[in-house]
Parts: structure tokens; C-alpha cells; sequence
């Protein structure tokens, strides 16, 4: 049954190919129409759904009301057309009320989405409660999102931390957990990655994606002995303890296992690719020195994942250590509960490859950058092929932020913005994502007081009176905002964090630590529009204070944040309640985008973005080149 089910999705993707020249189609998961309900006072709630990519573009929708599971009342007196929301006033908030969305073609309702429940009791507010089971001692971190469970809504994946320490800081790390939440707080499994996986924005890279196409994601990260999976399954030698007197993991054995989406039970395990060493479990320190850069593990262990589709068709897992100096990237295919290894890409492998050394980000981004149809890896300013071979490095060398979209729409292709750590002359940089070519670059300055170039850059729509996403960068002395030719257009900047689209219009917000603010543009100044603490909430990862997650989770096209609450008991989903002007099919369904909720938990995070301009005057989103797969049972 399962191989029948595996020919049918392989024919699906490849159809456009036989009988015609389109591009192949990617496997993508298969969505509902995630609707959500917010009460806004005075008897008012907001309702949004999604827009799928794969609906027709006359499709239109009703909404209909249930009080106590009573009989549904339609609200609207015509079909929905312009937006995927709608605001239902004059509730009797005293009663419990659900929200379904049906869609509607040709006159006729075909489709009927989940039920959405408001419950009587509880106070106004912007976000939906997860409640969560956070171990003694620890505090939700990261998170990604994903079908575990063939449903058609989100789960949520979270990585739980304790003790952790940066890859140059000594000290004994407690040992990192991953959990899987329905929406409701219903927990669904526990990962212990055991005591020999170091805790630190720099280890435990997990990838949450369908992997295997039967419509249900699974989980992938490195592993080593004494991990137990969900189902209380030991991976390798429980009685091995690899952590030295400063606390680092510098021998012993290191894997790559693919867990169980629903489950979380341990289903294939592979040894790690590139080990620390290419014979011997305990490496020496000079022969550590040799191969990375020092002996104590500050450069190599360093890791960074994704997830490509490197045929186009197929999503691959990605797996990478270093980027100061050795860089080394491994794809991987799962299929049929076996890890397969695609290529693997080594920068110290030949002398020509040797350009490509110490290009590596804290940060990474996957997107088709020459238009085949097949995914690139832009690793910071190098990027591979989808065959795995160098496309091309800018010797720009090593930095902390990366912003790819199309952000100057007046030119072909996609355009990457990005930074310099070392002092040098291009402390911010706007490329060709394609060639590599600099468009225009900016030094930065070192300063007394200053350790190293900018940390973070944001490239982002929110100036209307500029045709293109504006950059800007914090510190290293570059000051003001740049337009997409690289002309200086204001003095002042908003914090250089995150973006988020939360209001009525095609200009992007700023999302910074656990504010979501509006750009004044003509006055440059922020007007903050949502400050998340005023809700219990914490931002995460010290100074980069990023959220557990951002990205298009539910509702219409516009993006929810994720923030855990001051006592580590409830992550907080919050959503727009503000009515829409128009419609988009979600951005989960861009594959670009989708990629990037994937890798946003790696090291420093970084702000999804979608592999089109969104800002005023856009042309119409593409319709992505995807079909959605159903699982076969849930």
C-alpha cells in the first residue's frame, strides 16, 4: 500500500513534465483552511481563513456561525471575494461560538473547513493559549511548524532548553528537548537528545517537513548516544558520556536520525556527515586544528540545516558544519524509512573549491535562484547548486544576517542582502542571488568600543515612496536606510530585527524583540502596535531577541508571532484581528517561504520571506508549481 501511495504522488509531480514543458511539480503538504476566531470587544470577532495556492481564482466563500453545536447561520449575504476574513459584530459573547468557512464555486458550497470555538468565559485578547508541559529547569526556545499528524493543520515542534552555552563559551550544557503540541496543548512526544548533544544556538538544528511525501512530517537532527526518542527508544550507548572538564563533546560517535512525526519514535539513523574527523572518534587537538581551524570545537561545531528540493519534485534534507573556514554541506533523501545521501559538498575538497571556505553564515536560506525549478543553497555568501557543485562566492566572508526575495522588483530574479562581519568594505552588501554580482556595497567602520562588523540587517517594503524592499543595518558604523540602488534615503532606521506583515496594507511591519511596530516613514519613527510583554511574553536568544517562531500559520495571508510566557507554562500565538483590504493564498504555499519556516529555528534567526515582491504596485503573486499530499491515514 505504501509504495502504491509513493507511485501515485511521484505521478502526480511529474505529469507537467510528460505531457507538456512546465516545470515538475514540488510535493507539498496539504492544508485546510485554518480558520481562527479573536474577540475584539463590544460584541465583535474576527474570523480569517486561509487562501490556498492550489484553490481556482474564482473561488469565493461563506461564513457561517454555531452557537453550543446548534445549527450554523450564514453571516454573509453574498459570497466572500476580495479578502479571506470577515468581521461578525453584535456576538452574545455570554455563549460558547464556533466559525466554519465553506467555499464556494460556481454558485454551489463544495467544501467545508474545520470549526473554530471561541468559549464564553475569558477576557479579550490578540492571541490564542497553547499550553504547555515544560521540564523542571528548562524554557521553550525555538520552534518550526508542520503536519505530524495528516490533518491538515499545524503542529508545533518545540525545542525546550536548559542550561546551553555558545560554541566558544566553556561549561556543562543540560541535554536539549524537542516536543511536539497540537494547538490545543495536547503534547504528542518527547525527545531527550541525551547529555553527549551540547545545548547552544549552534548545535541542535532540527527540520520539521514531510520528508518522505505521505503527507506527514517527520523530524530530523543530529543525535548522538543516549538520545531517546518519543517512544522511550535509546539510540547508540546510554552509558557513554563524551563531555570533557569544559564541558564541549570533542569525541565519540555523532548521527543523523529521522523521527516519526506523530510519534516521535527514532526511525532511521545514519552516522553524521561530515564526523569531526574522517577516521578517528577522538581526534586529537591538532588534528582537530588541522581539519577546522582550532581544537576545542568553536569552529567545528558549527552547524546549520534546511530543507531543498534539490530535483525539484522531492524535498531533501540538508545538513552542514562550518563556515568559518571548512565548509561542508550533505543532502539527503528519505524514502521508504531510509536515509539516502545525495552529494555532498566539501570546500576543502580541491583547490578550486577552496574559494568557497569561510563564506558560511550563522544562517543560511534555500531558494531557486536561476529559475529550473530546482532549489539553490545560498549559504551565506557562497551558493551551491542544486547538483550540489559551487555556483559561485563572493569572498565577501563570514556574517550574522541574510535577507533573499525579490527585493528590487525592477530587475530580473532575486536579489540577496547581507553584511560583513569582519571590518571591510562591504559591511552591508545588496547581490545578484543568481551571479553573485555585487549590486552595491557599503564599508563599515571599526570603532573602539566595536568587536566585529554589523550583527544585524533587515531588507524590508516600508517605504511606499521607493519602488522595492528598503535595507539597513545596526552598528559597525553604517547609519540610515538604503534604497534598493544603494542611495541613502533616511538618517533614522527601525530596530534591524525581524519583519512581519500584521496590518491592512502591502507594506511590511517590524517585528523587534516582542514589539510588532508601524514605520512612520515621513517622520522616521516607530509606532508600536502590539507589544507582546503587556501579555506576559518574553522574547528569545539573549540580544538577538527573536520569537519562538514567526511565519503564516493560520488565518488569512498575514503573519502570526509565537512568544513563550514569563513562566515558561504557555506559548502565545498572536494574530491580526485588523479586517483586510485584499486576498493572497498563504505563504506557506511559496515554496521559498515554506523552506523558510523550516530553517528559521537555525543558529541566528532570521525572518521568512517569500520568493516574490509583496509591496505596492506588485503584480500578482506566481501560482507556485506545487500539489498537495494527503496522507493516506492519520
Amino acid at each position: 500500500m505504501k509504495s502504491f501511495f509513493s507511485f501515485k504522488v511521484l505521478l502526480l509531480s511529474v505529469l507537467p513534465v510528460i505531457f507538456g514543458k512546465a516545470i515538475a511539480q514540488r510535493q507539498m503538504e496539504s492544508l485546510g483552511r485554518g480558520v481562527v476566531a479573536l474577540k475584539q470587544g463590544r460584541g465583535n470577532v474576527y474570523v480569517g481563513w486561509r487562501l490556498l495556492a492550489t484553490d481556482p481564482p474564482d473561488i469565493s466563500f461563506n461564513v457561517y456561525r454555531s452557537l453550543n453545536n446548534g445549527r450554523a447561520q450564514k453571516l454573509n449575504n453574498s459570497p466572500i471575494r476580495v479578502t479571506t476574513d470577515y468581521l461578525d459584530k453584535s456576538v452574545d459573547s455570554t455563549r460558547a461560538v464556533t466559525y466554519l468557512v465553506k467555499a464556494v464555486l460556481k454558485g454551489k458550497e463544495i467544501e467545508t473547513s474545520k470549526g473554530f470555538t471561541i468559549k464564553a468565559a475569558g477576557p479579550v485578547s490578540p492571541y490564542l493559549s497553547v499550553p504547555l508541559q515544560t521540564p523542571d529547569g528548562y524554557q521553550p526556545n525555538d520552534a518550526s511548524v508542520a503536519d505530524l499528524d495528516g490533518d491538515g493543520e499545524y503542529e508545533i515542534v518545540l525545542h525546550q532548553t536548559g542550561r546551553g552555552h555558545d560554541n566558544s563559551h566553556a561549561g556543562l550544557t543540560d541535554p536539549p528537548i524537542l516536543e511536539a503540541y497540537k494547538l490545543d496543548g495536547r503534547l504528542l512526544w518527547r525527545i531527550n537528545l541525551g547529555k553527549n548533544i551540547r545545548e547552544g544556538a549552534h548545535y541542535t538544528q532540527f527540520m520539521v517537513y514531510d520528508l518522505d511525501g505521505d503527507g506527514r512530517a517527520e523530524i530530523a537532527c543530529k543525535t548522538a548516544d543516549g538520545t531517546i526518542d518519543g517512544k522511550g527508544g535509546v539510540i547508540g550507548d546510554s552509558t557513554k558520556d563524551y563531555r570533557n572538564e569544559q564541558g564541549y563533546i570533542l569525541k565519540g560517535p555523532e548521527y543523523l536520525t529521522v523521527f516519526d512525526g506523530l510519534t516521535g519514535a527514532a526511525i532511521n539513523t545514519v552516522g553524521y556527515i561530515p564526523a569531526r574527523h574522517p577516521s578517528k572518534l577522538e581526534p586529537s587537538t591538532e588534528e582537530m586544528k588541522a581539519i577546522w581551524g582550532d581544537g576545542r570545537g568553536n569552529r567545528g561545531d558549527r552547524f546549520l540545516a534546511a530543507i531543498a528540493y534539490l530535483d525539484g519534485v522531492h524535498p531533501s534534507l540538508v545538513m552542514c558544519r562550518g563556515y568559518y573556514t571548512r565548509t561542508v554541506v550533505a543532502a539527503w533523501d528519505f524514502s521508504s524509512g531510509k536515509l539516502t545521501q545525495r552529494w555532498v559538498f566539501d570546500s576543502d575538497a580541491t583547490e578550486a573549491t577552496r574559494i568557497f571556505r569561510g563564506q558560511g553564515n550563522h544562517n543560511l536560506t534555500v531558494t531557486d535562484v536561476d529559475g529550473d525549478g530546482k532549489d539553490e543553497i545560498i549559504y551565506g555568501q557562497m551558493t551551491l547548486d542544486d547538483n550540489g557543485k559551487g555556483l559561485y562566492s563572493t569572498g565577501i566572508g563570514h556574517a550574522d544576517a541574510l535577507h533573499v526575495s525579490d527585493l528590487d522588483p525592477s530587475r530580473p530574479g532575486l536579489e540577496v542582502f547581507g553584511t560583513q562581519e569582519r571590518f571591510g568594505d562591504a559591511g552591508a552588501n545588496f547581490r545578484d542571488a543568481k551571479t553573485g554580482e555585487i549590486i552595491w556595497k557599503i564599508p563599515s567602520v571599526a570603532a573602539a568600543e566595536d568587536g566585529e562588523g554589523p550583527g544585524r540587517a533587515l531588507s524590508l517594503d516600508v517605504d511606499p515612496r521607493y519602488k522595492g524592499f528598503e535595507s539597513w543595518v545596526a552598528g559597525a558604523g553604517i547609519t540610515g536606510m538604503y534604497d534598493t540602488k544603494g542611495n541613502k534615503i533616511a538618517d533614522e532606521t527601525p530596530p534591524a530585527n525581524f519583519g512581519i506583515y500584521w496590518d491592512s496594507d502591502l507594506l511590511s511591519e517590524i517585528l523587534n524583540s516582542t514589539t510588532i511596530s508601524k514605520w512612520d516613514y515621513q517622520n522616521q519613527k516607530s509606532e508600536v502596535l502590539l507589544n507582546a510583554s503587556k501579555y506576559n511574553c518574553l522574547s528569545n536568544n539573549g540580544t538577538k531577541a527573536t520569537p519562538v517562531l514567526s511565519g503564516d500559520i493560520l488565518g488569512d495571508w498575514r503573519e502570526e508571532v509565537i512568544y513563550r510566557t514569563a513562566d515558561s507554562k504557555e506559548l502565545r500565538i498572536f494574530t491580526t484581528s485588523i479586517p483586510a483590504r485584499n486576498r493572497f493564498y498563504t505563504f506557506m504555499h511559496d515554496p521559498q517561504y515554506r523552506l523558510s519556516i523550516a530553517w528559521q529555528n537555525v543558529a541566528y534567526n532570521q525572518p521568512p520571506h517569500t520568493s516574490f515582491y509583496i509591496g505596492p504596485g506588485m503584480a500578482p503573486p506566481p501560482k507556485p508549481k506545487i500539489v498537495t499530499i494527503k496522507a493516506s491515514h492519520q
